[in-house]
């Protein structure tokens, strides 16, 4: 089966293919450009470069967040518009779910962590191996993060964060945990892991129509709408 993955998640976001569960190319995008100008090209050039074509594509499989919201849109509109053209099915994939299957040969927990702006992260935490989740979604400040999760940690001598979030925040995370803390230090692209639990996991694929974007806080744009508001 051939999987065309896209996340945009993030500014850059990237795209991947993958045959029969291995990743085949993956490239992360141009984060000087919106999703709405690059998209969707970006993943045509993929198919191009890999030699390719959409008609070859079984499945495809997207990022529904949390990040960008204005990506995210794109994104998916993207895929369900060329999911429907080919009659396909669209497997949806949480950005926490593809930063833990990243991680998930770690011997320890996960926290996957992605910057929400406004001072919080978007976090959730898995348990070792990367596909159950001991604390759900939260948007919140790294500190109140950590603080809500004081009871799960204490179980483990370490735990693994990783995404942009845990990135920015690291020395945060040291802070409060020392080094029973394992922090990633970059970011990297998410369209492959996309690709590579849509494989695993095909009961997921729905109909392009069904696929609902996940939104841990509300857009910032209504939550500046609110505020200005009450003033």
């Amino acid at each position: 089966m051939l999987i065309l993955a896209l996340d945009t998640s993030s500014a850059a976001g990237s795209a991947a293919l993958a045959r029969d569960g291995r990743v085949v190319i993956e490239r992360a995008g141009d984060s000087a450009r919106t999703h709405g100008e690059r998209l969707p090209a970006e993943l045509i050039a993929l198919l191009d470069e890999s030699g390719m074509t959409l008609a070859a594509v079984d499945r495809f499989a997207v990022s529904i967040g949390p990040g960008s919201f204005t990506g995210l849109r794109v994104g998916i509109a993207s895929v369900q518009g060329l999911a429907l053209a080919r009659d396909k099915l669209v497997a949806p994939v949480s950005t926490f779910d593809a930063l833990a299957w990243r991680a998930r040969e770690a011997d320890e927990p996960i926290a996957t962590w992605i910057d929400a702006h406004r001072g919080e992260v978007f976090a959730a935490l898995f348990a070792p191996g990367g596909r159950t989740m001991l604390q759900t979604p939260t948007s919140l400040s790294p500190p109140a993060t950590l603080d809500a999760w004081r009871t799960e940690l204490i179980r483990f001598d370490r735990v693994r964060f990783t995404g942009d979030g845990a990135v920015r925040y690291a020395e945060e995370i040291r802070r409060h945990l020392g080094d029973r803390a394992v922090v990633d230090e970059q970011s990297v692209p998410l369209a492959g892991a996309i690709a590579e639990r849509a494989h695993v996991e095909p009961s997921r694929a729905v109909r392009p129509h069904a696929i609902v974007p996940l939104y841990v806080r509300r857009p910032d744009a209504e939550l500046a709408r609110d505020g200005h508001t009450r003033a």
